[in-house]
């Protein structure tokens, strides 16, 4: 690549001593010498522009390429004709900015001045047109101007070819992001039609559940439809089924008053019982009144019931009432059985006891926390009778003894009634 020039109008500009001696009038294309009509043609007028001015100087349109284009206007302009008159004028409308501002030059170094500016600017077309049809351009100058002019152009080339040998980088590198830009595209499409074929399925079944939808609302329609008309077929349907109700809340009555009858039955069974248990033991109380205190010394306790056989399991108590619960359950008929509720028994044989016993009494008084809930656990899951008695005495127990038998004869009565109801 050329290295940057320093412009030789310069040194012509000193030599010149005719700063104000010419004319004022601008030369014209026909003016100038031979050697700048190339670099005037050649980079003040673009290609296209001069082939549509030949075309129009010569009223047809020429075949010849852009090379003979050049060379025979080149030719033409070193005189005055209908070729150079046309680029004359379109010179001097394309720079007329230019042209305006040269006429401010009153001298030659002016002239020069602004002829280098433009080069250092890089903007040179337009200033060498004007500075060349300037009155104060001599020989000396134009022969610099165009020296200046062919080093532009030579700078221009390397440019030029630097210029190419990027765009043709950049050309393969654009076919690299084309190509990959068209596989995205085609990405990008594949994955569009997908998505339009799920929206037109999704469409598809929108409009299938629509149509099951209205179908379902038909069908109700025209069952609700059918429905009133059996309805109205039917004559007094509306008596009919409040008539059906009431027997229904009059069934449910009947059931109701129907248990409360076989309660009361079993309250008076109860109470006869109770009663004629009563005066059975008032009997034996006058009969044991009648006794010596040394027989009668440890049965001051009466009692109703009998246990006929059951195991009796009594967990806790006092150690020193143990004998006295067992001759207390013993005389009602029972089996006695004892555990101590975990104060010295081994806990592990509590649950054995309570698993081999029809009724558990459970003195909570004198129990362990821990076997008081085993116990409640064990009775509650298996269903076994289970009275809680607190007091540790032999009274207590007769009356938790008592309790037990009630709940036992309760519970025989309702399921030997429950068949026959």
């Amino acid at each position: 690549m050329c290295e940057k020039h320093t412009p030789s109008a310069t040194h012509h500009a000193a030599d010149s001593s005719k700063s104000n001696t010419q004319g004022s009038r601008r030369k014209r294309l026909w003016d100038l010498s031979r050697d700048t009509h190339c670099p005037v043609i050649g980079v003040c007028i673009p290609l296209a522009v001069l082939r549509r001015l030949v075309n129009k100087a010569l009223g047809g349109n020429t075949q010849a390429d852009d090379y003979e284009i050049h060379v025979g206007a080149v030719a033409e302009c070193s005189h005055r004709n209908r070729i150079s008159e046309v680029l004359q004028e379109d010179l001097d409308q394309r720079y007329a900015l230019t042209i305006k501002r040269y006429r401010a030059a009153k001298t030659q170094e002016a002239l020069v001045r602004l002829w280098v500016d433009a080069i250092y600017q890089g903007d040179v077309a337009g200033a060498f047109w004007a500075g060349l049809t300037h009155p104060l351009c001599d020989a000396h100058i134009e022969e610099g101007m165009c020296r200046d002019m062919h080093m532009l152009q030579h700078q221009a080339g390397a440019t030029v070819r630097a210029d190419i040998v990027r765009f043709n980088s950049l050309l393969e590198e654009n076919a690299i992001l084309s190509r990959e830009m068209a596989r995205q595209q085609e990405r990008h499409t594949r994955h569009i039609q997908e998505k339009a074929k799920e929206i037109e399925q999704l469409q598809q079944t929108i409009v299938h559940l629509r149509a099951e939808n209205i179908g379902k609302e038909s069908a109700i329609a025209y069952l609700n439809s059918d429905l009133q008309a059996l309805k109205n077929s039917i004559p007094e349907l509306n008596d009919k089924q409040r008539l059906r109700q009431k027997i229904n809340e009059m069934s449910a009555r009947h059931q109701e008053l129907e248990q409360q009858i076989r309660e009361l039955k079993q309250r008076q069974h109860f109470n006869d019982q109770r009663r004629a248990q009563n005066e059975y033991e008032h009997e034996k109380l006058i009969a044991y009144q009648s006794q010596p205190k040394d027989i009668k010394s440890h049965r001051t306790i009466p009692i109703t019931v009998h246990l006929q056989q059951k195991n009796v399991l009594c967990v806790g108590g006092r150690s020193g009432n143990v004998a006295s619960y067992r001759d207390l359950i013993e005389r009602v008929g029972g089996h006695f059985a004892h555990h101590d509720g975990g104060m010295e028994d081994s806990q592990s044989l509590l649950d054995s006891s309570l698993a081999a016993a029809d009724l558990v009494i459970c003195q909570t008084g004198c129990i362990s926390h821990n076997a008081y809930w085993r116990v409640k656990e064990f009775c509650k899951r298996t269903g076994k009778r289970c009275v809680f008695v607190e007091n540790p005495s032999v009274s207590s127990l007769a009356r938790g003894l008592e309790q037990a038998t009630e709940e036992l004869s309760i519970a025989s009565d309702q399921s030997q009634t429950t068949p026959s109801s």
